[in-house]
């Protein structure tokens, strides 16, 4: 089991994951040609949930969801709430979208954020558990990134053929395959197994 239910995830280790995996993986890999920038630039804000349940999770995503609209976009340009001890099965993290767009809409935030998922069990429609195309949209933690849609549609029409990012990053991860996946080092930091 990778996780000890009594010792809380430490958050700036947590936010050292995620960027490693950012860093490594969704740059390094180019799996969102729209990261490095935001990343460079300090725009990225990274927030730890310690949400025991998905209602807490839900209070701590609208929490962020304004922290979001009221920064100014230079400051901050998209934000990763990334959950730490709840929704560890991805069929309950996919559920919990569903009242995530909810939220969206309760805040009139419908058209103006939008909402991409990330997960460390993150399986498409399909596919096997260990299909590795699955990995473009796997992240250490259970992971909600919150995207402003004006940064997005920059981004896109920036970005020839941004449709096919989707096609190209299956291509990228099945040339890199399960192995070169694990020698990137992305995933949960090992600090928390080894103090228990």
């Amino acid at each position: 089991m990778f996780e000890d239910d009594t010792q809380p995830a430490d958050p700036q280790q947590v936010i050292a994951d995620t960027r490693a995996w950012v860093e490594r993986a969704v740059i390094g890999l180019n799996l969102c040609p729209f990261a490095k920038s935001v990343q460079v630039k300090g725009q990225v804000h990274y927030a730890v949930s310690q949400a025991r349940t998905a209602a807490a999770l839900l209070e701590d995503l609208i929490f962020e969801l304004n922290q979001l609209v009221a920064a100014d976009s230079i400051d901050r340009d998209t934000s990763l709430l990334i959950a730490t001890d709840c929704l560890h099965d991805f069929l309950d993290f996919n559920g919990f979208l569903a009242q995530a767009d909810r939220a969206l809409e309760d805040l009139n935030l419908d058209g103006v954020i939008q909402i991409a998922s990330l997960h460390p069990e993150y399986q498409f429609a399909g596919t096997r558990s260990d299909d590795i195309t699955n990995y473009t949209n796997r992240s250490p933690y259970p992971t909600l990134h919150l995207l402003r849609e004006d940064s997005v549609d920059r981004a896109v029409a920036a970005f020839p053929e941004a449709d096919s990012i989707f096609e190209r990053n299956m291509a990228t991860l099945e040339r890199l395959g399960l192995e070169g996946w694990a020698a990137l080092d992305v995933g949960r930091s090992n600090a928390r197994k080894t103090e228990q």
